[in-house]
């Protein structure tokens, strides 16, 4: 029984509207990597990262805290007065910052060295509209910078230190990419099931049928991923890993997950072109092969067992 075409828009629309949301959560995954605190351990010390306008910022007072934990702000200070920090200060602002003060900056740069000059990262700041160093106040606030000048700063106070600091910075960013990969994947693969889930209800559901018929539905077609894929159904693998939590989709590598995704697009095809279960099964189950083969070097995917007559 064919829904009506009131019927299929209003699906369609919540379909969008889901999409949608998938894609904001994405979107959220993106932004998020670069502007949550996150923190690194360098030489037994902790060190503080912050995002900014999607640049990483590292705090500068925790890497003063090596060389002196009580003195942290004036150690700041003190490269601030040298020359040289300001001469690589001004020119990271004027490549990067259109709205640096470029004369205010060269009335700092006349009287720096000088016994009586001294100069904040509050006063760098207000005086050139700098954008590469950060002054938060607070309990949990200190002065940030970006990784190019915190990496010039660390330099100033160890390299040893800067060495470290960029071998474990470096050790996060890998982290983070693999797990952005992992959470974006898993979202993807949600607008997948979705389109999959979408079509069954289109194709093989009648409006009459009750909640539970549903279900079975949906499971049944679930299992032929499954067993297209993984060679059992969610039932097998649950009574052969009694101990793993989870289901058998959330054990899936990396590689598994991205055939998974192309295996919902192409059942959901083939619902919609009327194709039964069995022949969808065997196809998919093809299509998996061919492509784990391309996506990993060894080829863990089982094969179907032939089909007997009659069954």
């Amino acid at each position: 029984m064919r829904r009506s075409p009131q019927g299929i828009m209003e699906q369609i629309a919540t379909l969008d509207a889901e999409i949608a949301e998938v894609l904001e959560n994405i979107k959220s995954l993106l932004n998020g990597a670069s502007v949550m605190s996150r923190k690194i351990e360098v030489l037994s010390r902790e060190v503080r990262l912050t995002g900014v306008n999607d640049q990483d910022y590292v705090c500068l007072t925790d890497i003063a805290r090596y060389k002196n934990q009580e003195a942290s702000d004036d150690l700041i200070r003190n490269w601030l007065r040298n020359r040289n920090t300001l001469e690589f200060l001004g020119l990271w602002e004027q490549i990067n910052n259109v709205q640096f003060n470029p004369v205010e900056f060269d009335g700092i740069r006349k009287v720096a060295g000088l016994n009586s000059f001294t100069l904040t990262p509050k006063q760098w700041i207000e005086r050139t509209g700098a954008i590469g160093i950060q002054s938060k106040a607070g309990r949990y606030g200190g002065t940030f910078a970006h990784l190019d000048i915190a990496l010039e700063f660390a330099s100033w106070i160890s390299v040893e230190f800067k060495l470290y600091l960029i071998k474990e910075f470096q050790r996060l960013k890998e982290t983070e990419r693999q797990t952005l990969g992992w959470d974006i994947r898993r979202n993807l693969a949600k607008i997948n099931y979705r389109i999959h889930t979408d079509a069954i209800q289109t194709h093989l559901i009648p409006p009459e049928l009750g909640k539970a018929q549903t279900n079975l539905v949906y499971a049944s077609e679930a299992d032929v991923l499954n067993m297209a894929l993984f060679g059992q159904t969610a039932t097998q693998w649950r009574g052969a890993n009694p101990g793993q939590k989870g289901n058998i989709r959330d054990q899936a590598t990396s590689a598994l997950l991205v055939c998974l995704s192309n295996l919902e697009n192409l059942n959901a095809l083939f619902i919609s072109q009327g194709l039964p279960q069995p022949e969808r099964l065997i196809r998919l189950n093809q299509i998996a092969i061919q492509q784990m083969k391309l996506l990993t070097t060894d080829n863990r995917l089982p094969e179907l067992p032939d089909r007997k007559k009659g069954k």
